[in-house]
């Protein structure tokens, strides 16, 4: 099959199925939907060859956005990040990083102008939840510039596809771990991340829908946010287990673990404390061989960052929609043992 054959079945005109299969956007959704039905059914692929010559004359810049000032998880992502790209190099992609600290929805929007501004082919993105992210997105596709979430999605979005982990699962596994770290008996505090990144959210719902089915006798004593920032959590851990001396077991749900155990120490509390969080940072492995985190549950941070750019160079070499695709990691348990 060709571009103009299947033009021809669907009675649009061949720069509309070029359209659809570059994701330039500007074509009805129901058109949209005509031509991807009839790709599938008629079996059309494109050139590979072909595709890979223009690619490589091109040479694609692919834009890459995450928080990972002051957040050691990222410095895999962006491991990944490099990976593919030294990989991808015969072809001429360039991977073009910026970073931010926080989740600022104004520096999350400018940054990501800015990077369209370079000339990018495609966005990678850790977005924020966030209305004004959402329509910047689509206002990206309306150029022809797809969206692919890394490490945490978005809703109610036109962007590509997400890669990185499943947090209800996520969030479900680490309800087992703390089942077997206190064997169902505990008064729980919880570090929290973000509530404006969806993955966050997800995790901690997780969390406390199959604690609640499997530990009925776990019981929750406080809530406080880490704010993805180690300083903040040791001052909000600090507070939360001086007002309940009470709490014996800590959750970290995002990062921050370093400063929650350090609020620990502090405290004189490392014997009788008992820590179950996620990521396996050089400083969480610290507070595991010190004995005071039990467990953490992994989300394969390089890989995240390595698909990511992997998914965004297959979809200019075979013009295959990953629309609404999840490319998804394992969650991995660690232990003293395994490390």
């Amino acid at each position: 099959m060709t571009i103009k054959e299947i033009a021809q079945i669907c009675g649009v005109s061949r720069g509309t199925v070029d359209r659809v299969l570059n994701h330039r956007g500007k074509v009805k959704p129901e058109t949209e939907a005509l031509i991807l039905r009839t790709i599938h059914r008629m079996g059309y692929t494109k050139n590979i060859a072909g595709k890979a010559l223009t690619v490589r004359k091109n040479a694609p810049v692919f834009g890459a956005l995450v928080s990972s000032e002051g957040n050691p998880f990222f410095d895999d992502v962006i491991a990944g990040f490099r990976k593919a790209e030294e990989e991808l190099t015969d072809y001429g992609v360039t991977v073009l990083l910026r970073t931010m600290r926080g989740y600022d929805v104004q520096r999350q929007l400018s940054l990501m102008d800015e990077l369209d501004e370079s000339g990018i082919a495609v966005l990678i993105v850790q977005a924020i939840n966030d209305e004004r992210i959402e329509k910047r997105i689509r206002a990206l596709a309306e150029k022809g510039i797809a969206t692919i979430t890394v490490n945490t999605d978005i809703e109610n979005s036109c962007r590509l596809c997400y890669v990185g982990s499943d947090y209800n699962s996520g969030g479900e596994t680490a309800a087992g771990v703390m089942k077997l770290v206190t064997r169902g008996q505990a008064n729980l505090g919880i570090v929290t991340g973000v509530n404006t990144l969806l993955g966050h959210v997800q995790r901690l719902e997780g969390f406390e829908r199959h604690l609640k089915d499997i530990c009925p006798d776990i019981r929750t004593i406080d809530r406080v946010s880490a704010m993805d920032d180690m300083e903040h959590s040791y001052r909000m851990t600090l507070d939360m287990l001086r007002r309940h001396p009470e709490i014996d077991t800590l959750f970290v749900t995002a990062s921050g673990t370093f400063g929650t155990c350090r609020a620990v120490i502090e405290l004189g509390r490392e014997r009788s404390m008992q820590v179950v969080s996620f990521d396996s940072v050089p400083s969480t492995m610290e507070m595991m061989r010190r004995g005071l985190v039990r467990a953490v549950i992994c989300q394969q941070p390089f890989l995240q960052g390595y698909q990511a750019v992997r998914a965004a160079f297959d979809v200019l070499l075979t013009g295959t929609s990953k629309q609404g695709e999840q490319i998804i990691m394992e969650n991995q348990v660690k232990i003293l043992e395994n490390l």
